[in-house]
C-alpha cells in the first residue's frame, strides 16, 4: 500500500479508524495565521498586546481599503467592526484554504462529493474564529475599539441557504469532514432569497417574506467568476448516425450558466479547510439592448430574470405547473454544474481514464433532491465523453451512494414524466433505457411480472393512472452502489417497507448511519458556560473532538457540589433565552419555570397540535385548581417555534392557533405566572443556538414510524435538556445510550401503525380529548371556523382520518407530561438526568457517523495538511 508522509503523519487509502490513531495535533496548528506576541502595548481601553495591536491594525486596514471606511481610535461602530473583523479573518481563512487544496492537488487522494439541497449553516464569525484558534487576538483586538466579539458576531446575518435538519445535517456533516481531515466537498446552491423569511401577525397568522441576506455581500464566500459550467434545459432529442453509430444529441431550447461561489470550511484542531462550492444561476446574455430600445423592456431582461429564478428560492412552491418545473430545473441545476465541474477537474489530473472514477470519487446524494445525478452522469460519459453504456453504467453505480430522508411514501420525490420529458428530454429517455433493462433484470431473476411492475422506476400515478411518474428513490436505489437510512429505525422500515423488494436482491446495499450534529457549533461554541465546566472538571477540552470522554461525567451525576454548578450554568443560559423572548414579545419570562421547547418545521407528523392541546388541557387543570392547589403547580413556560411550507395550509392553522391560545393562556391573571405558550418567529441556526441551551424539556413527538432520525433532539441532549418522545427515529438511540429509563416516552410502537390507522375510525377517544375539541370547536380560543378544518382532520372520522394518530397518543402523552412535572419537583433528580443526558451524547457527534460514511461507503482516508 502506498502511503506519502505528511507532516508526521500518513495520508493513505488506509482506513480512517486506522489513520486516525495518532493523536489529533493541539489548536496550536492554526497560531500560524495570527502575528507572535510581544510586549503589550497601551490602548484606548487598557493593555492590548501586540498580537491584538497587529489584529486591530488589520481590521481597519480592511474597513479603509475595502469598505472606505476609517476606524476610529475607539467606540468604533458595531457593524463596521463586524465588517472589519470578517474580512480580516476571511484572509486566514483563505490561507488555510488555499494550503489544503493544494496539498490534495499533489496527493491526489479519493474525494467525497456531498450534494444536498440546502446547507443550513448559520453564522460564521464565531465558528471560523474559533476552528481557526484566532479568538484570542481579535476578542483582544476588538476590545481596543471598545466592543465584545460576542456583540460584533450578532451583526451578521444568518446565510439563507436551508430550512430545517436536511439542511442542519449538512452544515454539520462538512463541519466534521473538515475535522477528520477527510478530502470532501459540499455542493448545493447559492440561494438568493433563501426560503423565506416567517413573520407572524399581529392576529396570528404566518406571512412570507424574502430573505434578502447577500444585499451587503458575503464575506465568507469567494466569487469564482473563471469557474461556469453551462447548463441546459427543455428542447429536444434528436438521433444523428456518428461514425457510423445511432447517438442521441440534445438540443436545448434554454440555457443558463451556474458560476461558483467558495465558501471554505475550517476544521478545528487541524490546519485542514474544506470547500462549500454553491451554484448561482446567470443568464447567457444578461441584456437585450435590441428589445430594450424597441421599447420592449420585458423581454429586455427576460433572459435574466428567468436564470435568476432558478436560484432565488429554496423549496418553490411546486404546487402548480409552473412551480414543479422551477423546482426540477432547480435541482437539475446543481446537479450538473456539480457534476460537470467533478468531472472537470478529474480530467485535468486523469484525462478520458474514467474507470479511475470510482477510485478518485465518492457522491453522496442527500435524499431525493440530487438523485437526477443517476441519469446526468451516465449522458455526461455516454453523451459528452463517448464510453459505450455499459462501461458508463458501471462506472455510475460504483460513485453514487443514496442517502433517504424519509419513511413516507408519499413522501418520496416522483417526477411526471411529462414534466421529465418536457425540461430534461435526454434524462427521461436515459431513465427509461436504466428502467427497461432493470425490470427486464428483475422478471428474468424473480420469473414475476407483478414484482418487476413494483420495481419499475417509471409506473403509473397510484391516484391518476393516466399520469406516468418517475420515482427517484427508486432511480438512486437502482443506479447507487449504497443506500442508507438515518437511524436505526427508520434504516429497518427502508429496508423492511420502504425499499423492501430492493432490499431482498441487494440487501449488502443497505445500511445505516444514524446522524450525528457537530460538537463545536452545537455544544462547545453555543454553549461556553457548560463547554467551559466541562473542560474544568475532565481537565482537558480534547472532548470537543473526542466526544466519548463526556462519559466521565456519570461519575458526577449524583455529585452535589457538581450538581450546583450545572444548575448555575443552565440558569446563565435559562436567562439568556429569557431575553431572546423578551426582544420578540416583550415579556418577562418567569426564569423558575420549567422551559418546555418544541423547535422544528410545522408538520402535522411532528405533531405540534397535540403540544398545544396539552397546553390547554393544562390551562383548564389550572383553572379549576384552588389558590393552594395552585402554589404546589410546576410552572411552565412553553416555546414553539418553525416555519410552516407556503403552500401547507394545515401547518399555517396549527401556528395560527399557537398564536389564539396563547392570547388567551398569556393574558390570564390567575395562571399566567404558571403557564404561558409563545410562538418565535423566523426559527433559525442563531436562534436555535440560544434556545437548546437554554431549554430544560424538549419535545420530540412524531407518530412512531414518521420521523426518519431528527437531529434537535441530539443537539437538546448534547446541552443536558431532558426529552419528552415517541418511540420514534433517534429518540430510540438517544434513550439506549442515556437510559431508557431518563426519557419521558409515550406512545404507539411504530409496528402497530398500519393496524391503528385501519381501526382509528372505531377508536374511543378520551373525553379529555373530546372535550377539549368541544372548545376549540366552541370558540373558546376565537376563529372556530378557522380551526374546524384542524379539528375535523384528526376527530371527525367523517371528513378526516387522524393519520398521525393524535388521539390514540393523546391520553399516554398526557401520563407523560405528568411524569414530567413530578420530576421537575425533584431539582437534584432532575439535574442528575441532565448530566446523564451530556454524558452520554457522544455518540451523536457528527465526527461517528462521518468517520463510518468515510469507512464503509466512501472507501475514503484522512489527509491532512502539513503545519
Amino acid at each position: 500500500m502506498k502511503t506519502q508522509s505528511i507532516g508526521g503523519k500518513p495520508c493513505s487509502t488506509n482506513s480512517v479508524a486506522q489513520s486516525r490513531r495518532a493523536s489529533r495535533a493541539p489548536l496550536a496548528v492554526r497560531a500560524i495565521a495570527e502575528p507572535p506576541v510581544k510586549a503589550s502595548v497601551k490602548g484606548q481601553n487598557g493593555a492590548v498586546s501586540a498580537r491584538g495591536a497587529a489584529v486591530a491594525d488589520d481590521i481597519a486596514t480592511k474597513l479603509k481599503y475595502v469598505f472606505g471606511k476609517h476606524a476610529p481610535t475607539t467606540d468604533l461602530a458595531l457593524r463596521d467592526a463586524y465588517l472589519g473583523t470578517a474580512w480580516s479573518v476571511r484572509e486566514r481563512l483563505i490561507d488555510s484554504f488555499d494550503k489544503t487544496q493544494e496539498h490534495w492537488r499533489k496527493e491526489d487522494p479519493k474525494f467525497v462529493y456531498y450534494l444536498s439541497a440546502e446547507f443550513l449553516m448559520g453564522r460564521s464569525l464565531i465558528n471560523t474564529v474559533l476552528n481557526l484558534g484566532l479568538k484570542g487576538g481579535y476578542a483582544e483586538a476588538l476590545t481596543k475599539y471598545g466592543v465584545q466579539m460576542e456583540e460584533v458576531a450578532e451583526q451578521e446575518r444568518d446565510a439563507s441557504l436551508g430550512n430545517g435538519g436536511l439542511g442542519r445535517l449538512a452544515a454539520c456533516f462538512l463541519d466534521s469532514i473538515a475535522c477528520l481531515d477527510l478530502p470532501g466537498w459540499g455542493y448545493g446552491i447559492r440561494y438568493r432569497y433563501g426560503m423565506f423569511k416567517q413573520t407572524v401577525d399581529a392576529k396570528g397568522y404566518q406571512k412570507e417574506q424574502p430573505d434578502i441576506w447577500l444585499t451587503e455581500g458575503n464575506p465568507w464566500e469567494i466569487a469564482r467568476h473563471d469557474i461556469k459550467i453551462r447548463v441546459s434545459f427543455g428542447g429536444k432529442v434528436e438521433k444523428k448516425t456518428v461514425k457510423g453509430k445511432e447517438v442521441s444529441v440534445w438540443m436545448p431550447s434554454e440555457q443558463v450558466d451556474a458560476m461558483a461561489y467558495d465558501n471554505p470550511i475550517p476544521g478545528y484542531g487541524t490546519t485542514t479547510t474544506t470547500n462549500l462550492r454553491l451554484w448561482d444561476a446567470q443568464p447567457l446574455s444578461e441584456f437585450d439592448l435590441a428589445s430594450f430600445n424597441a421599447g420592449d423592456y420585458e423581454k429586455a431582461l427576460e433572459q435574466r430574470d428567468k436564470a435568476e429564478a432558478i436560484s432565488a428560492v429554496l423549496y418553490p412552491n411546486d404546487s402548480t405547473p409552473e412551480g414543479k418545473e422551477l423546482r426540477l430545473k432547480q435541482q437539475y441545476f446543481f446537479v450538473a454544474a456539480s457534476l460537470g465541474d467533478v468531472l472537470s477537474r478529474f480530467k485535468a489530473v486523469h484525462g478520458t481514464n474514467f474507470e479511475k472514477l470510482p477510485e478518485k470519487a465518492a457522491f453522496q446524494l442527500n435524499d431525493t433532491h440530487p438523485t437526477i445525478a443517476v441519469a446526468e452522469l451516465t449522458r455526461l460519459l455516454v453523451d459528452v465523453e463517448g464510453l459505450e453504456w455499459s462501461k458508463a453504467w458501471g462506472i455510475v453505480t460504483k460513485c453514487l451512494n443514496y442517502t433517504n430522508h424519509t419513511v413516507m411514501p408519499e413522501a418520496l420525490e416522483k417526477w411526471p414524466v411529462k414534466v421529465m420529458g418536457k425540461m430534461l428530454p435526454r434524462h427521461m429517455e436515459i431513465i427509461e433505457v436504466i428502467n427497461d433493462g432493470w425490470t427486464k433484470w428483475v422478471l428474468e431473476h424473480t420469473g414475476s411480472q407483478a414484482k418487476a411492475d413494483a420495481m419499475s422506476i417509471v409506473a403509473p400515478n397510484q391516484w391518476n393512472k393516466d399520469e406516468m411518474l418517475v420515482n427517484m428513490a427508486f432511480l438512486a436505489t437502482v443506479g447507487g452502489a449504497h443506500v442508507n437510512g438515518v437511524a436505526a429505525i427508520h434504516s429497518e422500515i427502508v429496508k423492511n417497507e420502504i425499499l423492501n423488494d430492493f432490499y431482498q436482491v441487494f440487501p449488502s446495499k443497505f445500511q445505516n448511519k444514524t446522524n450525528g450534529v457537530t460538537p463545536r457549533r452545537w455544544l462547545a461554541w453555543c454553549n461556553p458556560e457548560l463547554s467551559a465546566l466541562v473542560t474544568a472538571t475532565l481537565g482537558t477540552d480534547e472532548w470537543i473532538n473526542k466526544m466519548e470522554m463526556l462519559t466521565k461525567l456519570r461519575e458526577l451525576a449524583t455529585d452535589k457540589a457538581f450538581q450546583s454548578k450545572w444548575q448555575a450554568v443552565k440558569r446563565v443560559k435559562k436567562q439568556q433565552l429569557a431575553a431572546l423572548v423578551k426582544k420578540i414579545h416583550g415579556v418577562d419570562l418567569n426564569i423558575n419555570a420549567l422551559f418546555d421547547i418544541q423547535v422544528k418545521r410545522i408538520h402535522e407528523y411532528k405533531r405540534q397540535h397535540m403540544n398545544v392541546l396539552s397546553v390547554i388541557y393544562r390551562y383548564k387543570q389550572l383553572k379549576a385548581m384552588t389558590p393552594a392547589q395552585r402554589k404546589q403547580a410546576v410552572p411552565r413556560v412553553v416555546l414553539l417555534a418553525g416555519k410552516a411550507a407556503s403552500a401547507y395550509d394545515m401547518a399555517k392553522r396549527m401556528i395560527k392557533l399557537v398564536s389564539n391560545v396563547g392570547d388567551v393562556i398569556n393574558n390570564d391573571p390567575e395562571t399566567k405566572d404558571l403557564l404561558s405558550i409563545y410562538f418565535l418567529p423566523d426559527y433559525n441556526v442563531t436562534m436555535a443556538e440560544v434556545i437548546i441551551p437554554g431549554a430544560e424539556l424538549s419535545q420530540h413527538i412524531s407518530t412512531a414510524g414518521t420521523e426518519a432520525s431528527g437531529t434537535s433532539n441530539m443537539k437538546f441532549q448534547m446541552n443536558g435538556c431532558l426529552i419528552l418522545g415517541t418511540w420514534d427515529g433517534a429518540n430510540i438511540e438517544i434513550a439506549q445510550e442515556t437510559g431508557v429509563e431518563e426519557v419521558f416516552v409515550f406512545g404507539i410502537r411504530a409496528e402497530n401503525l398500519d393496524r391503528l390507522r385501519k381501526e382509528r375510525k372505531t377508536l374511543k377517544t378520551d373525553p379529555r380529548w373530546d372535550q377539549l375539541m368541544k372548545d376549540i370547536e366552541g370558540g373558546m380560543f376565537g376563529d372556530a371556523e378557522y380551526f374546524k378544518p384542524m379539528v375535523d382532520a384528526v376527530h371527525n372520522m367523517k371528513v378526516g382520518n387522524d393519520w398521525f394518530l393524535v388521539a390514540n397518543d393523546f391520553a399516554d402523552y398526557l401520563r407523560a407530561q405528568e411524569e414530567v412535572e413530578t420530576a421537575y419537583k425533584d431539582q437534584e433528580e432532575w439535574t442528575r438526568r441532565s448530566i446523564m443526558y451530556t454524558a452520554g451524547s457522544g455518540w451523536f457527534s457528527s465526527d461517528r457517523v462521518i468517520r463510518e460514511y468515510a469507512e464503509d461507503i466512501w472507501e475514503t482516508a484522512p489527509c491532512r495538511p502539513p503545519v
